[in-house]
């Protein structure tokens, strides 16, 4: 893709790094996806001139038979066999439940777990560390000091949180900024066309305030934002099916899809590619965390990153998914 074509680099946060505005998620490698898919979809993705991977530890203990960091060793593999470690900025994550006493963000724990981290990633440095979620029984101040160790040694660029409430967000920018530490400056929430009312109502303000970039997760919400379901019937087209139909199948639901339709029509694209779009819109957003099965979805979602909504199309989808 001619570089020309590609949407401009946005900073993360008010870091020195800049990124394309669109992000791989990490969660499906080693989950649905073996190591060649995935090195497949990863090519993809960087070939295509996009260089942002978001992965975590954790991905994907859930499924039986995997103990965590199956993603960040594909990664690591991908790394090593392909040499594109430094066409991508790298992020990844610490905190979540990774069994036994593995998880929180204490000192003891993080300084384990970018170690591991590294090891299975194959890299000596994680461009954005991630505190993947909230730890009330551990001081800010003992994270933040931490990971300002990481940063004097090299080993994390810059930090972010994920799954934070806007007051522990803003506590933690207060001991950081009274403690001279290094300040969260990246923000991974929920945030779709239909899941607004939580991060707009008080994330999204402190964010602009402070500068923070944001890089949501969930940005098709499950899938029910491309468009393939419509009504019950339509539970068996995934695994995830059951759960999606039952949340977002409803009223406010359908009203946002035949929104999107309108807006894909006029606009000659499809509704993953607008919701994507919409989210690439909107204030203190950096980059949507996106996830791709196989190279013609990558492209797909190159084709998002490149479509820009105008004021009629964003004013017709935010009248319809107003919370």
């Amino acid at each position: 893709m001619p570089e020309a074509s590609l949407p401009g680099r946005r900073p993360l946060g008010d870091s020195e790094l800049s990124v394309r505005p669109l992000c791989l998620g990490g969660n499906v490698f080693g989950w649905t996806l073996d190591e060649k898919r995935s090195f497949e979809v990863l090519d993809a993705f960087v070939d295509a001139g996009f260089d942002f991977i978001d992965t975590a530890d954790r991905y994907s203990r859930w499924m039986p038979g995997n103990s965590g960091g199956e993603s960040e060793r594909i990664i690591g593999n991908w790394f090593a066999a392909s040499g594109k470690r430094d066409r991508v900025v790298l992020a990844t994550k610490v905190g979540h439940d990774m069994g036994g006493d593995r998880n929180g963000l204490s000192a003891r724990w993080i300084r384990q777990g970018v170690e591991d981290s590294l090891e299975r990633l194959r890299t000596d440095r994680i461009d954005l560390y991630q505190s993947h979620k909230d730890d009330a029984d551990t001081p800010q101040e003992e994270t933040l000091r931490v990971y300002d160790d990481l940063i004097r040694a090299g080993k994390v660029r810059v930090i972010g949180a994920s799954n934070f409430s806007a007051a522990r967000l803003a506590s933690a920018l207060e001991v950081a900024r009274s403690k001279g530490l290094p300040r969260y400056a990246m923000l991974q929430p929920e945030y779709n066309l239909y899941s607004r009312a939580e991060f707009e109502r008080e994330l999204q303000p402190l964010c602009q305030r402070e500068g923070i970039g944001v890089i949501p997760f969930y940005g098709l919400a499950s899938g029910f934002l491309s468009g393939k379901y419509r009504k019950p019937d339509d539970a068996g087209k995934s695994p995830r099916g059951p759960g999606v139909v039952e949340k977002y199948l409803n009223p406010r639901g359908l009203r946002i899809v035949a929104a999107q339709d309108e807006v894909a029509a006029r606009v000659g694209a499809n509704n993953a590619q607008v919701a994507i779009a919409w989210l690439m819109a909107q204030p203190t957003v950096t980059a949507p965390i996106v996830s791709a099965t196989d190279r013609a979805q990558v492209d797909d979602l190159a084709a998002a990153a490149r479509l820009q909504l105008d004021d009629e199309a964003l004013a017709a989808l935010d009248r319809a998914s107003a919370p």
